[in-house]
């Protein structure tokens, strides 16, 4: 009785769980751009002037200006990302806007100090009169270093010591502000003419953002220009419909084999759909909880994944029946049917791991998310599928709440011992 309990007690818990997450964690999953619409795009990034060259830093520095970039114009969860010495690849899903996009994303990064102007003084903190540009500095010639009172302060040097020094003597006791695009950095005071060609930025900065401020003015002294190289573009329209389809598709085939499986294995087959729920319900959250997007080779992984789940409980169950034809009792046939498939099951999903695990590490793209969605999958599938599954069947057993062969979708008939 008290088996009996717990497993009714495992079961509504388990539902209770699922009915009560799982509309906020359909709603909360993030859709790539080939379900919600988007576009892609690989750039190749190359100096403004000759002589230069695309430095690893300056490649991570121009993928974070994009993706400000991106953010200013109100993209939700944009995807920018670098590949090897001189590539970025952006990835936005749910753009309308496309075309001005595009046109603002290959622009320059724009590094330039501003003053304010006279019609400026009406608005705090506006500064529209360009004084220096990214180029007006020495390549790599911001550091970070402190000063007297252990505050980090980045020293600067320009290339035309006579233009910086009328800039600083025009501006005393004045604003010279820092912008990246129209992104407001900082906004230190001019203390004094500088006729060396060299200054110092203080502020109450932390080391941190003293180093990022003297990337960012590195940065601006050595601008990129991207090429696009590749491109692809998914409607929302067209996004939404493979959806649909999608969906539509995995229902009627998840129907199918959740039929399929009582009607050949009655109450494991059961207790198997139930854990086949269990297992998509975990997979989603670990979507959820890991950020992961989901695309339509992710959703052909997750497929992959349920069909290997599947094949381990016909694989178990058909070798319970096996036992039980041979004359032995249920409980007896349930663990030698159990210990004796375990082994087959487990190599199964291992060799499937580490072949998702080969495609992960030297693939790129849509064959990464694949691996990585079909190794989430099988380790789920391991713990659902073979552990949860196995439990819930054993409390039934031990139970005696499944005695006769029939529940097993065994024929009386067919027991040799009979």
């Amino acid at each position: 009785m008290k088996r009996i309990l717990s497993f009714i007690v495992v079961v509504l818990i388990t539902t209770g769980v699922m009915v009560g997450t799982s509309p906020g964690l359909l709603n909360s999953l993030k859709l790539g751009l080939d379900l919600k619409g988007g576009f892609e795009i690989l750039y190749e990034a190359q100096p403004l002037e000759a002589g230069q060259s695309v430095t690893r830093q300056s490649l991570i520095q121009t993928a974070q200006s994009l993706e400000r970039r991106i953010n200013a114009l109100g993209t939700t969860e944009p995807e920018v990302t670098t590949e090897g010495t001189n590539r970025i690849r952006v990835r936005l899903a749910g753009v309308s806007n496309e075309a001005e996009v595009r046109s603002m994303l290959k622009k320059p990064a724009e590094l330039t100090f501003r003053s304010a102007t006279a019609a400026d003084a009406k608005k705090p903190g506006q500064y529209s009169k360009v004084e220096l540009r990214g180029n007006d500095f020495v390549e790599n010639g911001a550091v970070v270093g402190f000063d007297q009172l252990n505050q980090p302060e980045i020293s600067i040097k320009v290339k035309d010591k006579a233009k910086f020094a009328e800039i600083t003597k025009r501006l005393l006791n004045k604003e010279l502000a820092i912008f990246l695009d129209q992104e407001l950095l900082s906004a230190p005071t001019v203390r004094g003419e500088l006729t060396d060609g060299s200054a110092s930025i203080t502020g109450n900065y932390t080391r941190d953002e003293a180093n990022k401020l003297a990337d960012t003015i590195n940065l601006g002294a050595l601008p990129l220009k991207l090429t696009e190289k590749y491109s692809q573009s998914v409607g929302a329209t067209l996004g939404q419909l493979s959806l649909d389809q999608t969906i539509r598709a995995g229902l009627i085939g998840s129907i199918i084999i959740l039929v399929f499986m009582i009607l050949m294995f009655r109450v494991p087959g059961l207790v198997a759909s139930f854990c086949l729920i269990v297992h998509t319900w975990l997979v989603l959250a670990i979507f959820y909880l890991g950020g992961f997007v989901l695309t339509l080779p992710g959703i052909a992984a997750f497929v992959l994944g349920i069909g290997m789940a599947v094949d381990a409980n016909i694989i178990t169950y058909e070798r319970i029946k096996e036992e039980i034809k041979t004359g032995k009792t249920i409980r007896s046939s349930v663990i030698a049917g159990s210990k004796a498939s375990f082994r087959t099951v487990m190599d199964a999903n291992i060799t499937t791991i580490i072949a998702a695990a080969v495609m992960f590490g030297l693939g790129t793209g849509s064959v990464r998310g694949f691996a990585l969605v079909l190794i989430v999958d099988i380790v789920t599938s391991i713990l659902t599928n073979i552990f949860f599954s196995r439990f819930l069947l054993n409390l039934l057993v031990k139970a005696d709440a499944v005695k006769k062969p029939k529940y097993f979708g065994v024929k009386e008939s067919d027991i040799s011992a009979l």
